[in-house]
């Protein structure tokens, strides 16, 4: 069972309580360990400020400059990114809601894993978003190691939920030559043909015996009704052959044609 790093939490229980004067262009963020990451737009800087700078970087005030500051692909994926994780911050709460010891405890294992699996995945995946919009790439920072070890615990996890949806399998099968050499062992007052059988059974002499005789017996019945029936079929076929070559005539000319029977009636060929 997979425990959400602490040293995550603890940083969602922690509140910013800096008094600078925060980036124009950042995004700020208020978490705790209770209540999901809520995202909030700032832009101090009025309409003129906007203008101002972009005069300041040689584009007049007139033409629209201070709207362009902020393209507007960046601007849908922040609006895109802040409803999602208003969607999180509901889901997550509902969540944390009923995740506590006493609910964990009565969960499957499996299941219980599953769920802090998802809840670490979720705070990494928060913290590291934090990350980017300070301007800080994942990729170079130890939440890195974090999303790997949990992509780590996610295939184990997702392995054994695959294999708890297959199909039951038999876990034991029964060991004929070990009960019988048990059977033989347990019972002391056997014959010298019992104690015989016994061991030929335990050495798998008998079945293998069996099985010979069986197959050799079914060989021996099937092979005379096997040759007589290919040898009924081949004389029917010949019989068959025969009457129609010979069309049914006692001639000595053989086939389907054969010259027309004599007859009073004259042939007239004109």
């Amino acid at each position: 069972m997979m425990i959400p790093n602490p040293a995550l939490i603890s940083y969602f229980q922690h509140q910013s309580t800096t008094t600078e004067r925060p980036n124009p262009h950042s995004i700020s963020f208020q978490c705790n360990a209770y209540s999901a990451p809520r995202v909030s737009s700032v832009f101090l800087l009025k309409r003129e400020e906007y203008s101002q700078r972009m005069e300041g970087h040689g584009v007049a005030a007139g033409q629209g400059g201070g709207l362009k500051l902020i393209q507007e692909a960046a601007a849908e994926s922040l609006s895109r990114t802040s409803k999602n994780i208003d969607e999180l911050s509901v889901h997550m709460d509902q969540f944390l809601s009923v995740c506590d010891a006493d609910t964990l405890s009565r969960m499957d294992p499996l299941d219980r894993a599953h769920s802090l699996l998802l809840l670490s995945k979720a705070a990494t995946i928060a913290y590291a978003l934090r990350l980017r919009c300070k301007g800080v790439n994942p990729d170079d920072h130890h939440v890195k190691s974090e999303m790997e070890r949990l992509s780590l615990y996610e295939e184990k996890v997702q392995r054994s939920l695959e294999m708890r949806k297959a199909p039951l399998r038999p876990t034991a099968t029964i060991n004929a030559q070990a009960a019988t050499r048990f059977i033989e062992h347990s019972l002391p007052d056997l014959t010298r043909e019992q104690k015989q059988s016994m061991k030929d059974i335990s050495k798998g002499e008998v079945t293998r015996i069996k099985y010979l005789e069986r197959a050799v017996h079914k060989k021996r019945k099937c092979q005379p009704s096997e040759r007589q029936s290919v040898r009924t079929a081949a004389q029917e076929f010949l019989e068959k052959a025969s009457r129609e070559l010979l069309a049914d005539n006692r001639s000595a000319f053989k086939g389907p044609l054969h010259p027309p029977q004599d007859s009073d009636e004259d042939i007239s060929f004109g």
